[in-house]
């Protein structure tokens, strides 16, 4: 499901957007607001996890589980705002490729769907992240500077 969230809204940003790289940010931004949202709700509620259900995901040697689960909640909607502005973009991109290699031991822990499609999923996230980093990198020319008196 979160994979659909990504691609979905990454074409419907392209529509708006003439750059995959950047419509693949604004997506990536919209899926990490839905990712987010499970980090501050009870366990219970819906299709999706809640707060209880994440911290039971985090592996036995992080400590403060539950404080780990709200702040990297938090990591991820600064993230998705730092994708969605032009100016933070990179930055933010690079945080969260470094985001989810850090998360991935946690996903893997407690994976409820198998991890040949876990892992993959993580690295599409993280791919995406690295692409929106380096959304500024490219098509951008630098005016060479003239060093004559």
């Amino acid at each position: 499901m979160i994979l659909g969230v990504l691609v979905v809204a990454s074409l419907l940003f392209r529509l708006r957007f003439p750059s995959w790289r950047v419509a693949a940010a604004h997506g990536l931004a919209v899926m990490l607001v839905v990712t987010a949202s499970a980090h501050f709700v009870p366990s219970g509620l819906g299709f999706m996890p809640g707060h209880d259900d994440l911290v039971a995901m985090v592996p036995p040697f992080v400590p403060f589980p539950s404080a780990v689960v709200s702040a990297t909640g938090v990591l991820e909607l600064l993230g998705a705002l730092g994708l969605v502005l032009e100016r933070t973009r990179v930055a933010a991109g690079w945080c969260l490729a470094a985001l989810f290699a850090c998360l991935l031991p946690a996903n893997v822990h407690a994976a409820d769907v198998p991890l040949w499609f876990r892992i993959p999923e993580q690295l599409v996230c993280f791919a995406v992240a690295v692409a929106a980093a380096r959304s500024r990198a490219r098509g951008r020319s630098v005016k060479p500077v003239d060093l004559t008196p």
